[in-house]
């Protein structure tokens, strides 16, 4: 398609014939708001949580697509929206992710709990494909998560992604050399292999993010600690599942989730409306971010302790 754009603009930039408003930039603008569905001024606002969870925006070179904001700013963005508009009576946040970094999972979760503490406003999480670790972590902080029937959630836990590369610099015959400060300071580098005392340091960090997450869920479900500690081997949970084990409240499609959340917010009529930036094609409740997983986000320069289910 890039091949296409270009071989059709360049005969016309070089003859000098046409004049053309090419942002190299790549720039943001504002959100605004679109209705997707519903009548009447109360307002339930349809929020994305997608893709892999990350502090990192994504870019793409000219041609190539918009530049993506990463989804804490982007979250921010539109609860910073909604908190302006008296008219907002309840958020449903939409969700299609995997996880992502421990960083990023959390500050959804303590955004959104600020978000209900500042306003009162209720907010419902529905897990549509797949709300697995870290995003599993941030819906915690809803009122009520529902789920597709047909989705998969739970993965509570932590994992930390490392690449060992000493046996494939041997084989090429590359020594590479690390002058540290201290003797653990170079602690993770894929240039040497993890000692025995490392690696525990390591596993002893995991244990207490895993901690964090597990007492999360134990206080918001209300659950006994040893019942949580019992489903957070890793595991993922059907909806069917999650439901039984107290993960979740209830199943359906994202029609009964914005139901619920008018049930919820106490308003006979409501307009379901989204934030988009100008030029996005939203026509309806379904039109919000694909489910996409960026590997660069994943495999990130350096070290990152991830709630996140390998998909």
């Amino acid at each position: 398609m890039k091949k296409i754009v270009v071989a059709i603009v360049a005969p016309f930039l070089m003859a000098g014939c046409v004049f053309m408003n090419v942002s190299l930039t790549d720039e943001i603008r504002p959100l605004e708001e679109k209705v997707l569905s519903g009548e009447g001024k109360n307002k339930i606002v349809l929020v994305d949580i997608s893709g892999v969870l990350s502090s990192r925006d994504s870019s793409r070179g000219i041609l190539g697509g918009k530049k993506r904001i990463n989804v804490m700013v982007k979250l921010r963005e539109e609860l910073d929206k909604a908190r302006k508009d008296g008219n907002v009576k309840a958020i449903v946040l939409r969700i299609n992710s995997p996880g992502g970094t421990v960083t990023a999972s959390d500050t959804l979760y303590h955004e959104i709990k600020q978000f209900k503490a500042d306003t009162g406003i209720s907010v419902i999480a529905h897990v549509m494909d797949i709300g697995t670790s870290g995003a599993y972590y941030a819906a915690l902080a809803a009122d009520t998560i529902t789920a597709q029937p047909t989705a998969v959630t739970g993965s509570i836990g932590v994992v930390l992604f490392r690449i060992d590369a000493t046996g494939l610099l041997e084989k090429v015959g590359v020594q590479a050399e690390q002058i540290a400060s201290g003797k653990r300071k170079g602690m993770g580098s894929p240039f040497r292999r993890l000692s025995k005392d490392e690696r525990n340091l390591f596993q002893g960090m995991i244990d207490s993010l895993h901690g964090r997450f597990v007492s999360t869920v134990a206080e918001e479900r209300r659950m006994p600690l040893a019942k949580v500690r019992r489903l957070s081997d890793g595991r993922i949970f059907t909806s069917q599942e999650a439901k039984t084990a107290g993960l979740i409240d209830g199943i359906g499609y994202l029609d009964d989730a914005l139901e619920q959340a008018r049930k919820l917010a106490k308003v006979d009529h409501a307009t379901v409306v989204a934030y988009s930036r100008p030029g996005e094609y939203r026509p309806n409740m379904y039109s919000l971010s694909l489910f996409t997983v960026d590997m660069g986000e994943i495999v990130d320069p350096g070290m990152n302790f991830m709630y996140i289910w390998w998909i």
